[in-house]
């Protein structure tokens, strides 16, 4: 892994900084990068090394979709703490804390598959019932509970971790 670092580190830095256009970003998504691959090699799977620059654009394509996922979340939450009355907008620390909450409940919902992520986001932000969202998906209602279950109990288990 070291040798991997030492000889693609800049080149990778260099290809994050020409995607989001920020010399310090484009640093810890490069670190964030390697973190990957260290908690990848450290779980058992190799790092193929035949094209290293091919393998790291990969993983960095990941690290940075999440990168902006968390970014236009946080975007899309300021704006809407922006059209808040002040005399109801949150303090500061509860804005941290709903923020923080935000990006965990993506990171959770990110790793659910695509329909058990739209039956719950179906549900719960838009308030439709289970006969409602399986009309909507073209999927029986027994297979909307299923997706619900799994989805609160994926919420559930983040929450007592």
């Amino acid at each position: 892994m070291q040798a991997l670092y030492e000889a693609h580190h800049g080149w990778l830095e260099n290809w994050l900084r020409r995607h989001i256009g920020c010399a310090h970003q484009a640093a810890d998504l490069s670190h964030d990068t390697f973190e990957q691959l260290l908690r990848a090699e450290r779980g058992g799977r190799q790092v193929p090394l035949r094209e290293p620059r091919a393998y790291l654009t990969v993983v960095a394509r990941r690290v940075l979709y999440e990168f902006w996922r968390r970014r236009d979340l946080e975007r899309a939450w300021l704006e809407a703490l922006a059209a808040q009355p002040e005399e109801v907008a949150p303090s500061a620390e509860d804005r941290v804390a709903v923020l923080q909450a935000l990006q965990r409940l993506d990171a959770v919902l990110g790793r659910l598959p695509l329909r058990t992520r739209q039956v719950f986001m179906l549900n719960q932000l838009e308030d439709l019932g289970y006969r409602e969202i399986g009309e909507r998906l073209g999927m029986p209602v027994i297979s909307v509970r299923r997706a619900m279950a799994r989805a609160i109990a994926a919420c559930c288990a983040a929450a007592g971790a």
